[in-house]
């Protein structure tokens, strides 16, 4: 096999090319436990057996739910693609009623989950999903099929019959239907075929500079389409796949297994940074001084360097302080893939300088998503770009400045609804992704917001508030802000404090700390946050500035609405959650 074509080409691709005793691994019990390349066929094989004799048909529609990564996840998707039927993978933490939407949008007939709380979630809506037959459990939970019920209708009689299916599987088929969570509206349904995903799975694998020999490690969900698909890429590069235990473990687990790879949102690498900084604050004497001139040199890396003597001191810094910084995500990392949001392009910098690779890229679910990847940090890496377009994509800026796209990894369309892929599809076959950005003349793309997200001041000028909102972050004291203020006569700015770091602060300046609701209304604490807001205004032309700032006394989550599940901002909800504090800013 020269190159993958259906998604469950990548696994027997892998057992050609470069099989691994470790090709999936998930923690069970205390214990790492491995699948191998050919445990992994094996099983799925199985599996699709049973899905067979269960009465599973091409195109019907198949679930997958779980709370965390695990090899069950991937077992499912090659044996439910190798039968022709079509997964629909969902987030674990979206409510009952969404689950009610999209499996009865999708007409799904079975669904697979991890856990007793999925379970319950399902059950609660069960009855009002008439193509609902069966749910089946990873493991025991009360008043739940086990899959192994599944496995064991496994039947070699149907063997013929799986290979004819897996035969008849054509690439443009239809694979998997991935519902958007979106930052407005009820979630759409992305039609990924299997030559969307796999042309994308094998364009990106040539960007990551990883081989047979390396480990990653997957943390981000796997029913989102950025890191299935570096699942994918692992496949065809030889990686093995370890699956942290959880968000909570993922420090524990890269010092046990010291990945060389894994992918991150932005989000977590800010708190990563976050945390290192609190610890160089925390040094004293000449080690918090050599801390912070390291942290100073990497401010001002720029790939084609900066003099010899700039060289020669970031090489000590490198040595002296920023080995410590690989040392903590487990000593061997040389590649993150940072995706799903904009990175602060001053937080690459700093990685760079501190000489840990961050290739971020770009791209939709409805692109596969992969359009574009920076290359490797001193290799083609361009600071405050997302690289340039992987093999195959073709993009272009609209006379608007909205990012275009087209290729072969552009979704069929939204799934029962040709109005909406009416309004994203060219009548040429260009995708609109509702991005604003620039191409250089390398080729290289900046992204510098999100169409939707732009809006007018009262004074008709343009605010862009992704871009300041990442500049606002920097601070310590900031955990999540959101710019706000369309037709207003100036943007205000809602700030979800660090309360971590705040709680440190204050016991750092003698302030007795009570609960968070209380502590925002000190004025020493309002004026120290605005300080830092006020430094940060002055990146910004003087229309453009935030006047106001309103300390939000929640965390804003995931489950509670505020966040999409990759840690994007959904901003109606979180204006409607301020409303009286919105207007009273402008009072």
């Amino acid at each position: 096999m020269t190159q993958p074509k259906r998604l469950f080409d990548f696994a027997y691709y892998a057992l050609e090319k470069h099989p691994r005793p470790d090709a999936i691994n998930t923690k069970i019990g205390g214990e790492w436990q491995s699948l191998s390349t050919q445990d992994f066929i094996t099983k799925s094989e199985q599996l699709a057996l049973g899905l067979i004799e269960l009465g599973v048909q091409p195109g019907d529609k198949v679930a997958i739910l779980s709370t965390t990564n695990r090899f069950e996840w991937n077992v499912c998707d090659q044996a439910i693609l190798s039968v022709g039927a079509i997964d629909v993978p969902a987030y674990p933490n979206i409510s009952s009623e969404d689950y009610a939407f999209i499996f009865n949008d999708a007409s799904v007939k079975h669904v697979f989950l991890s856990d007793a709380d999925l379970f319950a979630k399902v059950s609660e809506v069960k009855d009002r999903v008439s193509s609902l037959e069966n749910i089946y459990g990873f493991v025991d939970i009360d008043g739940c099929s086990n899959w192994d019920v599944v496995f064991a209708m496994a039947d070699e009689k149907h063997r013929d019959e799986l290979n004819r299916r897996m035969a008849a599987v054509d690439e443009m088929d239809l694979a998997t239907l991935i519902y958007t969570s979106g930052t407005t509206g009820v979630p759409k349904g992305v039609m990924l075929s299997h030559r969307n995903m796999s042309s994308n799975a094998y364009s990106s694998a040539q960007r990551l500079p990883v081989d047979k020999q390396a480990k990653g490690l997957s943390f981000l969900p796997l029913c989102h389409s950025y890191e299935r698909v570096l699942v994918y890429v692992y496949m065809t590069a030889g990686v093995g796949v370890y699956y942290a235990e959880s968000l909570e473990t993922i420090g524990d687990n890269m010092r046990e297994i010291h990945p060389h790879v894994f992918s991150a949102v932005p989000r977590l690498l800010e708190k990563v940074f976050d945390k290192i900084m609190a610890k160089g604050k925390a040094l004293t004497g000449i080690k918090k001084a050599m801390f912070f001139w390291a942290v100073g040199l990497a401010k001002v890396y720029e790939h084609e360097g900066k003099g010899v003597f700039y060289n020669f001191q970031l090489k000590l810094a490198r040595k002296l302080i920023f080995s410590k910084w690989k040392e903590a995500l487990g000593g061997e990392v040389h590649t993150i893939a940072s995706g799903a949001a904009a990175l602060n392009p001053n937080l690459a910098r700093i990685f760079a300088g501190a000489g840990i690779n961050v290739q971020e890229g770009y791209g939709l679910t409805e692109t596969s998503p992969v359009l574009t990847v920076n290359l490797p940090t001193g290799a083609g890496h361009k600071l405050g770009t997302v690289g340039t377009a992987i093999e195959n994509v073709e993009l272009k800026i609209a006379a608007d400045g909205e990012i275009l796209a087209k290729g072969p990894n552009i979704m069929m369309g939204y799934y029962n609804r040709p109005d909406l892929t009416a309004e994203v599809m060219t009548a040429d076959g260009w995708f609109c992704t509702g991005d604003i950005g620039e191409i250089d003349a390398m080729g290289y793309l900046r992204i510098t917001d999100r169409k939707k997200e732009i809006f007018k001041t009262g004074g008709g000028k343009y605010i862009a508030p992704q871009h300041m909102e990442n500049i606002y972050k920097e601070s310590s004291f900031v955990e999540q802000c959101m710019v706000a203020g369309e037709g207003r006569k100036h943007p205000v700015l809602f700030v979800q404090p660090n309360f971590v770091y705040l709680e440190d602060w204050c016991g750092l300046h003698d302030i007795a700390w009570t609960n968070a609701s209380d502590m925002l209304k000190d004025q020493r604490i309002i004026d120290r946050i605005w300080k830092e807001i006020d430094e940060a205004n002055a990146n910004f032309g003087s229309w453009e500035r935030v006047k106001k700032m309103h300390l939000c006394d929640t965390l804003w989550t995931v489950e509670d609405g505020q966040l999409t599940p990759t840690m994007k901002l959904r901003r109606k909800p979180i204006l409607a959650m301020y409303a009286d504090g919105f207007e009273a800013m402008y009072a």
